[in-house]
């Protein structure tokens, strides 16, 4: 078939239609909500990272935040306020803005003149709205178009700041949802960063006064070895501590933006703190058990700071400044001199670390022999694995689906059957368990050597030393909706927190909604994955309809299995609530307490009618928690 190559062939989108068509450029994925990192959550960064770089200017403590039922956000700031007639420059016209001039903007997050335009673009209702100097001037746009707007400025009482406020289009994230706790959490970074600023998020207060320590005194759930060590300089702070879980755990910021996927300054941190400790000791420590249970936090700021996509998750500038010190350098020079005399002065952490150093060598050493074997093994199982069905494009490479790339880990042949033959090849793997794997907690992570599941899981993700070459953004638990399946889940579960609690920290691990029901007649087919969807299924389609129960993935044919790993999957992110302690959540419904279990869960069971009925009560946009059984929720979440 010829194709003709002329010159209408060659077509110019405008801004927003460059936005809309390729929103991945600009603001990652579209997500639905239930990730913190979807697309609506980097609308309101994008807002909010504006009010911040005022608030560094020093002008502006106070962001004033309000989220309505249906989904439309308000930010509001206090600082100098857009000048009135570049409004329409700043909201509509892509490569504008202020931070070009290095000596206005010299270390803000948002330096290519896109944030609020792609959030102009990807919005079904957009104002934008400023106050200067006793004048006002507000535009409004329908997805990037100009529907009405100020001709001149009025006057006004209200205080010097911009107010913007908008609703994401359901064009473009569908179904979406607003969770407050990923916008609480995204507020509480903020505050962390910035020590005296004040956030009111509908009704709520966020204020820190300590800054990184604050952020990681948050996030630990485990009782630490020593205190808290916090050290801060010229556009540099670092807090870090060590507890009893292995791995490492980091929270590292560049111009206040939460680089989750690293970079070059927390590649120098892990460096820093590795040479500085060794050099304090004078012993030749290896960096895997100087590191091994750490907990730590970097800040820094730069100028021009160059990131490695537009979602700027990962920095990649070689230097702070364009004729600067490296990046490498001035981490490593900062810590080298504030830590070492911190360790001088505070024996209370220094003897607790070198402890802890030690006791992270020793485990190291006892595991030598076994883990030897345990790659041997692992190395012959992946000629002849058949357990791992695997994908083209990993996370741990530069293809540019590497983000999309997933495992999912499958109970028993018939399911991992299914989800091979409808999966995506190039972005899904499939792992197949041969039954109900070990519960193993309270073992240590010898267990994870010397059982072959365990062991072939950890090889498959490729995280026996770090998360730094995980090779799939997501790993997937696809299980029966029953209680075997239920089971199995929840032994995977306590794998990943007893030994890999990172991967749920870091949001990597999620469980697969699949449908409970098939509802349909001779022209419509619906999959309801709720009594309400079914009940509303039934409504829709006639009391006549045919009426299928899935009791098992195996049941479900690859044909239909591809609607549901594909676009419309639905996903559950795994995560720890703040403040639960790992070991204590393990400890209660892992361990041996069985009469303690089955208590609770009488006390805080909850029929179906009952989520059904408060389910009918939600609507499709509402800023409100998803409804579980408690029980479920503490065991899981």
């Amino acid at each position: 078939m010829e194709h003709n190559y002329t010159e209408s062939s060659i077509k110019s989108l405008d801004w927003k239609e460059h936005i809309r068509l390729r929103p991945g450029m600009y603001i990652g994925k579209l997500g639905d909500g239930s990730s913190d990192d979807d697309g609506i959550y980097v609308l309101v960064k994008e807002v909010i990272d504006n009010c911040i770089d005022e608030f560094a200017m020093g002008f502006g403590k106070q962001i004033d935040l309000s989220l309505t039922p249906d989904g439309t956000m308000s930010v509001r700031d206090y600082g100098r306020g857009v000048p009135l007639g570049k409004l329409m420059d700043c909201a509509a016209k892509i490569n504008t803005g202020a931070k070009y001039d290095s000596e206005v903007f010299k270390k803000s997050v948002g330096l290519n003149g896109v944030g609020i335009k792609a959030v102009n673009a990807l919005s079904k209702e957009f104002r934008i709205e400023a106050f200067r100097d006793g004048e006002t001037r507000r535009i409004d746009f329908a997805k990037g178009d100009v529907v009405d707007e100020d001709k001149k400025a009025k006057k006004t009482t209200e205080d010097n700041g911009t107010s913007i406020t908008f609703t994401p289009d359901v064009e473009m994230f569908r179904k979406f949802r607003f969770r407050e706790r990923h916008l609480e959490k995204m507020l509480r970074y903020y505050c962390y960063l910035n020590p005296g600023l004040n956030i009111r998020f509908n009704g709520k207060r966020f204020r820190s006064k300590n800054g990184l320590c604050d952020l990681l005194e948050e996030v630990i759930t485990e009782e630490v070895r020593y205190p808290i060590v916090h050290l801060s300089g010229h556009d540099i702070e670092i807090a870090f501590t060590h507890v009893e879980q292995t791995g490492e755990e980091y929270y590292s910021f560049a111009n206040g933006q939460h680089t989750t996927q690293g970079g070059t300054h927390q590649a120098a941190f892990r460096e820093a703190i590795a040479k500085t400790i060794r050099e304090f000791y004078k012993k030749s420590f290896e960096a895997v058990d100087i590191r091994n249970g750490i907990v730590a936090a970097i800040s820094i700021k730069i100028e021009e700071p160059v990131f490695e996509s537009q979602t700027k998750t990962k920095l990649g500038s070689l230097n702070m400044s364009p004729e600067g010190a490296t990046v490498r350098n001035f981490v490593l020079g900062f810590i080298k001199e504030k830590l070492d005399n911190y360790l001088h002065k505070h024996p209370e952490v220094s003897e607790p670390l070198l402890a802890r150093i030690q006791q992270a060598e020793h485990e190291r050493k006892e595991l030598k022999g076994i883990k030897k074997i345990a790659r041997e093994r692992a190395k012959k199982a992946k000629i002849h694995n058949r357990k791992l069905r695997d994908c083209r494009s990993h996370l741990n490479t530069k293809d540019k689906q590497r983000f999309e790339s997933t495992l999912f880990i499958t109970e028993g042949d018939s399911a991992s059957g299914s989800i091979t033959k409808s999966r995506n090849v190039t972005t899904q793997a499939v792992f197949s368990l041969k039954g109900k794997p070990l519960n193993c907690f309270g073992l240590t992570k010898k267990v994870v050597y010397e059982n072959e599941e365990f062991n072939l899981i950890q090889h498959a993700l490729n995280i026996e030393d770090d998360l730094e070459n995980l090779r799939y953004n997501k790993i997937v638990i696809a299980t029966d909706a029953d209680v075997d399946g239920m089971h199995i889940r929840l032994l995977l579960i306590t794998f990943f927190l007893q030994f890999f609690p990172e991967l749920i920290r870091e949001q990597h691990l999620y469980i697969l909604q699949t449908p409970l029901f098939r509802v349909r007649n001779k022209k419509d087919t619906r999959y309801c994955y709720t009594e309400l969807e079914r009940q509303e299924a039934i409504s829709s389609l006639g009391a006549k309809a045919e009426i299928t129960r899935f009791k098992g993935l195996g049941e479900i044919s690859p044909d239909e299995f591809k609607y549901f790993i594909g676009d419309e999957i639905r996903l559950d992110p795994v995560m720890i609530k703040t403040k639960s302690s790992i070991k204590e959540m393990l400890k209660f419904y892992m361990g041996k307490n069985t009469p303690d279990r089955q208590e609770f869960i009488i006390e805080n069971l909850r029929v179906e009618q009952d989520v059904a009925d408060e389910e009918k009560d939600e609507e499709p946009n509402a800023n409100v928690e998803p409804i579980q059984n408690e029980a479920e929720e503490k065991a899981i979440a």
